[in-house]
């Protein structure tokens, strides 16, 4: 986007620009308005739903533009003045000050018309007033024609509208959000994802089914949420981004159902596939893809906390990294209270909670790999238990590493140690070779599907045949097909 120029006024007025240019106003708002409605016509009447798509894009490039006349003129434009949707959304659009309307004075001289009684148009506006409430903070006359829009929506089966109707099931459910109030709609979503289920409406079942989700885990009801995702139908995405969505929900559910593993997939797929200018929505992938590696046992790469426009907003969970890595667990208990305002925004707090046990384990590896023999009491000491029988504690933290593996030692309970045993040359083991060969078979996997996925043109490892040898073999065709008839009519 260019950035704005200032202008200073002691320059020349020879500098100025050339008349032709001059001579070019630029068009109105008003006037792209009503392209983007032809638009929807020539969609609408040819089936066409990639123009419906490229109208809603066009209408996202003139949002910052809207104005109350232009909403209120194009209204008048798209809907009949009689008509039942342009009484409502007229009511509804905010009246301004002055009385000038926006003159279509560049226009060209051709006069733009379109076909009235299009439901794709009606909807379109009602689209458009929702959109222009939203932004100019009118939430309740937003959620008024929210919900008229959502209740014409219930009336039409057209494919035309689903692209529309995608979008307003987005801005419906979203302006409740913004007033606290989702748990309202609920039931009107899970209807209208049915509705969308029966008219095989694939876009808004994928949609419905996102704002689903997020309206149950904002009110963390992950057990709803994952249920209602395992029984929703299966199929192709349609959109890059309702899919990206459904993954860091998906990411957020097994996060919490302690399946960590499909948790971290789920979470850095999302981050990767979403379009690089949502930088919000990748902050959110990476800090929960974040807290989840670190309880699967892993340390993120320093370059996650460095990626561009990443860096403030990653910085307390980088330095909740640094304590998990050092196992610290004073550190980390700092930075827990230090950042605990920003945990709690971004609902990660309680995962938070979850990292005090890889904490305390970390440490007492270290521990391990540096005393070959040490006191319980020790132990409790460098790790900073502040229990009320901390070699209690300690024995029992211990043992629990012995059993899960995370450590190779032994405790000596009528002396209270803990005995290390001698690390050995993991090169003499089966390790490497196992790690080598998983390796091995992936990229073995990757070459198959890559092959599996490449596309051919047909017979194409044939010799090309001659002209004679065409005419021969249709030839033959001919004749084998006469016989096959004449033995049809001998049968009858």
């Amino acid at each position: 986007m260019p950035e704005d120029v200032q202008m200073n006024d002691s320059e020349p007025q020879s500098a100025a620009p050339a008349p032709a240019a001059a001579a070019a106003p630029a068009l109105s708002t008003l006037h792209h308005l009503k392209e983007i409605a032809s638009v929807i016509e020539a969609g609408s009447l040819s089936k066409e739903v990639r123009r419906i798509s490229r109208a809603f894009r066009l209408t996202v490039a003139l949002r910052r533009r809207l104005a109350a006349r232009d909403v209120s003129a194009f209204l008048a434009f798209a809907l009949p003045a009689s008509s039942e949707a342009y009484g409502r959304l007229i009511a509804l659009v905010p009246k301004e000050d002055d009385t000038e309307m926006d003159v279509d004075a560049a226009a060209p001289a051709t006069q733009i018309s379109i076909k009235h009684g299009l439901p794709e148009i009606e909807i379109y506006c009602y689209l458009l007033a929702l959109i222009f409430l939203i932004d100019q903070k009118k939430y309740d006359e937003a959620k008024v024609c929210a919900s008229v829009s959502i209740a014409r929506l219930k009336n039409l089966n057209r494919r035309t509208v689903d692209v529309l109707a995608s979008r307003l099931y987005f801005y419906y459910s979203y302006v409740y959000e913004l007033t606290n109030s989702l748990a309202e709609i609920r039931g009107n979503l899970l209807a209208l994802h049915r509705m969308a289920t029966l008219h095989r409406d694939e876009l808004g079942q994928e949609t419905l089914l996102n704002l689903l989700l997020r309206n149950y885990l904002h009110y963390n009801l992950y057990d709803q949420a994952e249920k209602l995702r395992s029984k929703a139908p299966r199929f192709e995405a349609h959109s890059n981004q309702q899919f990206c969505r459904y993954l860091f929900y998906l990411g957020k559910i097994r996060t919490i159902q302690l399946e960590y593993t499909d948790a971290k997939e789920s979470l850095l797929q999302a981050a990767r596939k979403a379009p690089t200018t949502a930088r919000g929505f990748r902050i959110q992938c990476n800090k929960w893809a974040i807290i989840v590696r670190l309880l699967l046992g892993e340390i993120p790469e320093r370059t996650v906390f460095m990626q561009k426009g990443m860096k403030k907003a990653l910085t307390p969970y980088f330095e909740l990294t640094n304590a998990v890595r050092v196992g610290d667990l004073e550190l980390f208990r700092t930075v827990a209270d230090k950042f605990a305002s920003t945990f709690s925004a971004d609902r990660t707090r309680n995962l938070i909670v979850r990292l005090r046990h890889n904490v305390i384990r970390t440490g007492l590896r270290n521990i391990s790999i540096s005393y070959s023999r040490i006191s319980l009491a020790d132990i409790a000491k460098k790790l900073r238990l502040d229990s009320e029988n901390p070699v209690a504690d300690a024995e029992s933290i211990v043992a629990k590493a012995i059993r899960d593996g995370a450590i190779d030692a032994t405790i000596d309970h009528a002396n209270g140690w803990m005995v290390s045993k001698e690390t050995g040359d993991v090169y003499s083991t089966n390790e490497p070779q196992i790690a080598f060969n998983s390796r091995i078979a992936f990229c073995l996997n990757m070459h198959n599907e890559a092959v599996k996925a490449m596309r051919f043109p047909p017979n194409s490892h044939k010799e090309k045949e001659s002209a004679e040898k065409r005419r021969e073999r249709l030839q033959q065709e001919e004749e084998l097909a006469k016989h096959m008839a004449e033995e049809e009519d001998d049968d009858f």
